[in-house]
C-alpha cells in the first residue's frame, strides 16, 4: 500500500540518519584508535614501519605491554602528564575569567551590535594559528613591544624575561582558545531570561547574590562546555609550549612528537597517546553524567 511504503521509506531514512554519526565515529575515531592501540602493543624495531607486526608467521597474535610498563615506571611521563593537566587547567580558568564577562557583555549588548562583536571574537580564526603564535613571540621577546613599552614608561630598566616561561604559555593558550570559551557561554547567556534577575533584585537580592543564585546556575551548561572545549585541546598542545615555552617546557604534546619523530619509538608514543585519551575521556564522562542528572531534575 502507498501509505505503508511511505512509512517504510521514512523509517529507512531515519535509520540512515542515525547511522551516519555512528559511521563517522567508526571511521574517524574507533578505527584510528584501534590502529594506535595495536601499535602500542608492539615492540620497537629498526625497520619500516618501526614496530613489530601484530601476527607472526603462524598467525599467532603478538602483544607486548612493555611500553605501558615503561610508561608507568618512568617518572618523566607522570610529571609530564601532571604538568600538562596543570597548564591546561590554569589556561582554562584564565579563559573562563576573561571569557565570562565578555560573553555576558555580548549577550546583553543591543541586537544590532551582537553580530559585529561576535565577528570580532571569531576574526582571529581567519589568520593562521602558527602566525598568531609567532606574533606573540615578537611581542614578548626581550626587545619586543611589551618590554620596550615598559622601559619607555620607566617601569623597568632592563628587559624582563617573558619568553620561554610558563607565563608565556598561559598567555598563548588563553589567547588561542578564548573564543572556544566565549561562544558556548554566549549561546547560553543569550537565551537567559532577564526577568529572573530583575525579580530576584525586586525581592531584595543584591547584584552579587542575583548573579550567584540566578545567572551562574543558568550559565553552567555553557561554562562546562566552554571549559571542555578549552581544556581538551590545551592538554595536548604542542606548538604553543614549543615556541613560547622553549625546549625545557615539557608538555604531553611535545613528548608525543619526540617519541614519534625523534626517538622513533612508535609503540611508546602510541601508549602515551592511549593514556592521554583515557585522561581526556574522564571529563567527558563527567559532563554526560552531569547533563543526565540535570535532565532528570528538569533543569
Amino acid at each position: 500500500m502507498p501509505g505503508e511504503n511511505a512509512l517504510n521509506r521514512d523509517q529507512l531514512w531515519r535509520h540512515v540518519a542515525v547511522a551516519v554519526p555512528y559511521l563517522w565515529l567508526l571511521v574517524f575515531f574507533l578505527a584510528p584508535f584501534a590502529i594506535i592501540l595495536k601499535i602500542s602493543l608492539a615492540d620497537p624495531v629498526i625497520a619500516q614501519p618501526p614496530f613489530t607486526p601484530a601476527f607472526d608467521e603462524s598467525g599467532k597474535f603478538l602483544a607486548s605491554v612493555d611500553s605501558f610498563r615503561f610508561l608507568l615506571t618512568d617518572r618523566l611521563y607522570a610529571t609530564t602528564y601532571l604538568r600538562s593537566i596543570f597548564m591546561a587547567g590554569m589556561a582554562t580558568l584564565l579563559c573562563l575569567a576573561l571569557g565570562f564577562p565578555m560573553a555576558y557583555g555580548i549577550a546583553r549588548a543591543p541586537a544590532s551590535a551582537r553580530s559585529l562583536l561576535l565577528l570580532l571574537i571569531m576574526l582571529p580564526f581567519w589568520i593562521s594559528f602558527l602566525l598568531r603564535v609567532y606574533a606573540w613571540m615578537g611581542l614578548m621577546n626581550n626587545y619586543g613591544v611589551v618590554n620596550n613599552l615598559l622601559m619607555w614608561l620607566g617601569l623597568i630598566e632592563h628587559p624582563i624575561q617573558l619568553m620561554y616561561t610558563d607565563f608565556a604559555i598561559f598567555v598563548g593558550l588563553a589567547y588561542s582558545y578564548l573564543p572556544f570559551m566565549i561562544l558556548p557561554l554566549y549561546a547560553t547567556l543569550e537565551r537567559m531570561d532577564l526577568d529572573l534577575v530583575e525579580a530576584a533584585q525586586d525581592l531584595g537580592a543584591s547584584r552579587t547574590r542575583a548573579f550567584w543564585d540566578i545567572t551562574w546556575p543558568l550559565a553552567r551548561p555553557g561554562v562546562i562546555a566552554g571549559c571542555l572545549l578549552v581544556f581538551i585541546p590545551a592538554m595536548g598542545e604542542y606548538v604553543i609550549p614549543y615556541l613560547l615555552g622553549g625546549p625545557e617546557s615539557l608538555m604531553i604534546g611535545r613528548v608525543l612528537w619526540d617519541e614519534f619523530f625523534v626517538n622513533r619509538d612508535w609503540p611508546l608514543a602510541s601508549a602515551v597517546a592511549i593514556v592521554l585519551l583515557l585522561l581526556l575521556v574522564v571529563p567527558i564522562v563527567l559532563l554526560q553524567r552531569y547533563q543526565a542528572r540535570d535532565k532528570e531534575a528538569g533543569i
